[in-house]
């Protein structure tokens, strides 16, 4: 008799340069995305039935998650028990190796749990670099991994103040791109975190001589609307060159329209990385280790 499939919530990390973005692509198409890397690795498991990763988050071609989510439905041939998770965590990691991907952690859920529609919320943040003038400036340890706007530095008390008015909930029309979603999707979300502090390059204090500096860029909420985060970041950032003044930002969420986002302003991917996805702590079987990576919350919606 064959074990009706099992169920995890798998937490993991990826370096976004080399894909297409975290969804899969087809056979046909030029580009692969991390999605198929893990179902390839997952294979290799021997399930009964292939095995579909479902992604919390979407990210685009460039962009790296710290921490990203799925859920998966994994069927073992007749006597086989469940994995444990740390099990499934070494066989994934396992099979992942040449990539650039690695599984933080996995847990049992039930099987009406989803990784996209369970998310609490979910956290971006975005590197900056300041003092380059010219893209060949960027430390060659930085490249691919922060946005260095060219011109010098910012005003960044400016751009802290616009940042205030994308707090809360709005009708983010002018902060979405538009896609194959967008007629079924509202504009409507609310933003609980959007933050502006300095930050630190790897092995920056051995050029610090350079007087280069780095930022970051926090925001937080349920969900995200197609390239709304680096929409908002290059706005924020045309704020700081003088291009816009921080009642812009607030003029610019009034219109509703994709169309009035100013031309060029969308900040490349390269700086934006997924920070975490948050769950419910109830929703999961297995207890958190101490200082383990990934988010949970005591706290439901």
């Amino acid at each position: 008799m064959v074990s009706p499939p099992t169920r995890y919530l798998v937490f993991f990390q990826y370096f976004g340069t080399k894909y297409s973005g975290v969804m899969e692509t087809s056979a046909n198409q030029s580009g692969i995305g991390v999605q198929n890397c893990l179902e390839k690795a997952a294979q290799n498991l021997k399930p009964v039935v292939p095995i579909k990763f479902h992604i919390s988050s979407r990210t685009d071609s460039g962009v790296h998650a710290l921490c990203n989510a799925a859920h998966l439905d994994i069927q073992r041939a007749p006597g086989k028990p469940a994995f444990q998770e740390s099990e499934l965590i070494r066989g994934l990691n396992h099979h992942l190796k040449p990539e650039p991907i690695r599984i933080l952690s996995a847990y049992r859920v039930t099987s009406d749990f989803h990784a996209r529609f369970s998310a609490l919320s979910r956290t971006y943040i975005y590197r900056l670099l300041l003092g380059c003038s010219r893209r060949s400036e960027i430390p060659v340890f930085e490249r691919d991994l922060c946005w260095a706007p060219l011109g010098g530095y910012l005003d960044v008390p400016a751009m802290q103040d616009a940042a205030r008015f994308l707090l809360g909930t709005h009708d983010f029309s002018t902060f979405r791109s538009l896609n194959s979603e967008t007629p079924f999707q509202s504009p409507i979300r609310t933003i609980v975190q959007a933050e502006i502090q300095p930050s630190s390059g790897f092995l920056a204090h051995h050029y610090e001589s350079r007087g280069l500096e780095f930022w970051e860029l926090k925001f937080r909420s349920k969900s995200f609307l197609y390239r709304q985060v680096r929409r908002m970041v290059g706005a924020l950032v045309a704020v700081g060159q003088g291009k816009l003044t921080p009642r812009q930002i607030k003029e610019l969420l009034e219109l509703k329209d994709a169309r009035a986002f100013p031309p060029h302003a969308m900040a490349p991917p390269a700086g934006l990385f997924l920070k975490c996805v948050e769950y419910n702590g109830a929703d999961l079987h297995t207890t958190r280790a101490p200082g383990e990576l990934g988010a949970l919350s005591d706290t439901s919606v």
